[in-house]
C-alpha cells in the first residue's frame, strides 16, 4: 500500500470512519506531485509559473473568441438541461467528423461514435472500469502521467508495468514490445498506454518509430496475447518539427489486428484551450468489429456514466459545438497553436546557445506543453525548491525529473527561466 495512504489510514485509526473504509477507500491517497507542487507554485511563483498544463497571454488563460462569443448565447436547454449519458448527439457526430479531418487515415474504418466524459482523467478511468481486474498489467513508460498510477494501481489493482521511454535518443519501440510480451505471459493479455505528445517529456514519436510502434504490437499479438491499447490523446495535434506523427495511433491501430482493441481518449481540453471543461471522448475500434460491437461498448460505457456521474455537462457540451460550428474556429486554433510553438522555438534556441549545466541532462522532445531534465548527481526536488524560492515554479518528478511547462510561459520570459534554472542547477551541484 502506498506510504501516503497509510498516513491517511492512521490518522483515521480507531474511528467509525476506519471501520467503515472499503478496500479502495484504504488505498486512495492524494498523490504529492503535480497538483500539490503548482499548488505552492500558486503562492510563491510570482515571477514565473511553469507547472501546470495551461497557456497563458497577458496573465490570463488562453481563450478562443469562439469560446467566449458562445458563452452567452446558450438557450434555457443549453444552459441547464440534462445532457444524454452519452453525450449531446450533435456534439457526439461532429467530433467524429472532426477526427476524421485530423485523421484523415481514419476514414473509411470502423470505429464507434465518440461518447462524451467528463475529462481525460475519466476517460483513463472508464476504461479501466471496464477492462481492467485485480492482477492486470498495464505497461506504461517510466515517464508517464503520475494519474495513471492512482488509477491503475489503485482504484484498479492491476500492476503496472515500466520500460525506459527513450532509447538511443528516440522513443523505445524495443522496452514497450518487451514489455508486453512479459504482461502478456502472465494472464495472455495485457494493457498499454500510449501518450503522444507526452506527458511530462513533450515527445512524439516519428513516422518510422509510429510504424515501428504499430508492427510491434501486431507482433506481440500475432504471438496470441489479446491486447488493449489506449491513445491517450491529451495534447493532440501540437507536433513543432517536421517528420512527427501527426496523427493519433488509433488510426493506425484501428484495423490493426484481430486481438488489439484500440481505445481513443481525446478532448478539447488542450487541444481547444478550455481545459476547465472537463469535458472528453472515448472512441472503440477493433478489426472485427462493427456496428453491433461498437453499440455494445458504447452501452458498457454507458452504464459506467450512469453509475458514477450520470451524465456530463452539458453547457460545455453545447458551447464546444457552438465554437466548432463558429466561421472564425480554425483560425483562432491556429493562431495559438503558433504562439505555443513560438515558445517552443524559445527554448530551442537558448538550449542551442547556452551551455548545459553538469547536472541537468536534456530530454528528448519536440511538442506538445512540456519538456523535461534529467537531474544527474543533484535532487529534482532540492531544484525545484531553489527555484521555488526565486519565484520560479516548476514540476520535480521521482526526485530525478524536473518537468518544465514551457506552454504557461510567455515567450518574453523564456530566456529569463530557462538561465535560472541552468543557475539554480550549476549552484546546487556545487553546494
Amino acid at each position: 500500500m502506498n506510504a501516503l495512504a497509510e498516513e491517511l489510514n492512521k490518522a483515521l485509526a480507531g474511528t467509525v470512519a476506519e471501520r467503515l473504509l472499503a478496500d479502495m477507500g484504504r488505498r486512495m491517497y492524494f498523490p504529492k506531485g503535480i497538483l500539490s507542487q503548482s499548488a505552492e507554485a500558486d503562492a510563491r511563483a510570482n515571477r514565473m509559473n511553469a507547472t501546470i498544463g495551461m497557456a497563458y497571454e497577458g496573465g490570463a488563460p488562453l481563450i478562443l473568441d469562439a469560446i467566449r462569443s458562445a458563452l452567452p448565447t446558450l438557450s434555457p436547454a443549453e444552459a441547464v438541461a440534462y445532457a444524454p449519458t452519452s453525450g449531446v448527439a450533435a456534439l457526439r457526430k461532429r467530433w467524429k467528423a472532426e477526427l476524421e479531418k485530423k485523421n484523415p487515415s481514419l476514414k473509411g474504418k470502423s470505429y464507434s461514435l465518440p461518447v462524451v466524459v467528463p475529462g481525460l482523467t475519466a476517460a483513463i478511468s472508464y476504461i479501466a472500469d471496464l477492462f481492467l481486474e485485480p492482477g492486470d498489467t498495464v505497461v506504461v513508460p517510466d515517464l508517464h502521467w503520475p494519474n495513471y498510477r492512482l488509477i491503475i494501481e489503485e482504484r484498479k489493482m492491476a500492476a503496472g508495468l515500466t520500460y525506459p521511454i527513450f532509447k538511443d535518443g528516440g522513443f523505445n519501440v524495443a522496452g514497450l514490445e518487451a514489455g508486453l510480451r512479459e504482461a502478456g505471459g502472465r494472464r495472455g493479455k495485457a494493457a498499454c498506454i500510449l501518450n503522444f505528445p507526452n506527458n511530462p517529456t513533450g515527445y512524439s514519436p516519428t513516422l518510422a518509430e509510429a510504424d515501428a510502434i504499430a508492427a510491434a504490437l501486431r507482433r506481440v499479438a500475432e504471438e496470441g496475447t489479446d491486447l488493449l491499447v489506449i491513445a491517450d490523446d491529451a495534447y493532440f495535434g501540437l507536433q513543432y518539427e517536421p517528420g512527427l506523427l501527426e496523427e493519433s495511433l488509433f488510426s493506425r491501430l484501428a484495423d490493426a489486428h484481430e486481438r488489439i482493441l484500440a481505445v481513443k481518449a481525446d478532448g478539447p481540453t488542450k487541444e481547444d484551450y478550455v481545459w476547465g471543461f472537463r469535458t472528453g471522448f472515448v472512441s472503440f475500434a477493433g478489426k472485427e468489429l462493427g456496428e453491433a460491437q461498437h453499440e455494445a461498448l458504447v452501452k458498457k460505457l454507458m452504464g459506467v456514466i450512469r453509475s458514477s456521474v450520470s451524465n456530463s455537462s452539458a453547457p460545455v457540451q453545447h458551447l464546444l459545438l457552438k465554437a466548432l460550428d463558429s466561421p472564425g474556429y480554425a483560425e483562432q486554433k491556429a493562431r495559438y497553436r503558433g504562439l505555443l510553438e513560438a515558445r517552443y522555438a524559445k527554448v530551442r534556441a537558448f538550449l542551442a546557445r547556452a551551455s548545459l549545466p553538469a547536472s541537468l541532462r536534456l530530454l528528448p522532445f519536440n511538442s506538445g506543453y512540456f519538456m523535461s531534465f534529467e537531474c544527474v548527481g543533484v535532487s529534482a526536488e532540492a531544484l525545484r525548491l531553489r527555484l521555488l524560492d526565486k519565484g520560479i515554479g516548476v514540476i520535480s518528478m521521482q526526485d530525478r525529473y524536473l518537468r518544465v511547462a514551457f506552454s504557461s510561459v510567455e515567450a518574453a520570459s523564456i530566456e529569463a527561466l530557462y538561465a535560472a534554472i541552468f543557475e539554480e542547477a550549476a549552484a546546487l551541484a556545487k553546494a
